[in-house]
């Protein structure tokens, strides 16, 4: 593992008890960081917290509600003093189906989790980061959000809204300390896996030049760097993890 310094700094994770968001906060830790879990499941973040360590603590966070994401961040500050780093990385998939069967309900879920999710996390977080004169965001974004994967219009369309969040907070933030990049990964096999069809795995995969998916130490290894003082002139930008799919 190459070793990156994030040594007394601290990160707020979103979807930290599992999957990405887990593997991300794994990579912070180990790069001499703290962490706290933000997860709507509060058992299960605890449980994360518990295996990462004296390092890592939990909060039940829906990141939907602006209320429970401004009380997380009030007990964040609390707790750790600052938030050096943000990492949206909530998210759900949605049903894997045609634009004219999509339930409106389900839609709207996609859109309030992937999208305002982050724009909420973001807006609360980031005044505490101006304050302070330094902080990094980095919002898990997809190659669904350039490609638009069919039969996942809610989750495509709600991951191109990611990245053009980021453009233009990253934008309004360039004359500070702070500095906002996006990822967008090909599909990392996690348990995010449940909520989909094994046809839609399988279209994913059959897009992947590599011919395997992609994995949480690879996708962890780059948010980390993007959350450290050395991503210092890039902001507003969209990093890919693909494998080779993205052509743009």
């Amino acid at each position: 593992m190459n070793q990156l310094d994030f040594q007394g700094r601290h990160a707020v994770v979103t979807g930290g008890a599992t999957g990405l968001g887990f593997g991300i906060a794994q990579r912070l830790l180990a790069s001499g960081g703290s962490v706290s879990l933000w997860d709507r499941d509060f058992d299960a973040a605890a449980k994360a917290a518990a295996a990462l360590g004296a390092k890592a603590h939990a909060l039940a966070v829906d990141v939907s509600q602006q209320p429970s994401v401004a009380k997380a961040v009030a007990a964040t500050l609390a707790h750790a003093g600052r938030i050096d780093a943000l990492v949206n990385s909530a998210g759900i998939t949605g049903p894997n189906t045609k634009v004219w069967d999509y339930p409106v309900d389900a839609w709207r879920q996609v859109m309030e989790v992937n999208l305002t999710g982050v724009f909420i996390c973001c807006r609360e977080v980031v005044g505490q980061m101006r304050t302070q004169g330094y902080g990094r965001i980095v919002n898990i974004a997809s190659v669904a959000g350039k490609d638009g994967n069919p039969n996942a219009s809610a989750y495509s369309a709600s991951k191109a809204g990611v990245i053009a969040l980021t453009k233009s907070l990253g934008k309004e933030l360039a004359d500070t300390g702070v500095r906002v990049n996006c990822v967008t990964p090909a599909a990392v096999k996690t348990a995010i896996f449940d909520q989909m069809t094994a046809e839609h795995i399988a279209f994913m995969l059959s897009k992947i030049p590599m011919g395997r998916f992609g994995t949480v130490d690879e996708i962890a290894a780059l948010v980390a760097w993007l959350c450290t003082e050395d991503c210092s002139f890039s902001t507003g930008a969209t990093f890919d993890l693909s494998g080779g799919r993205s052509t743009y």
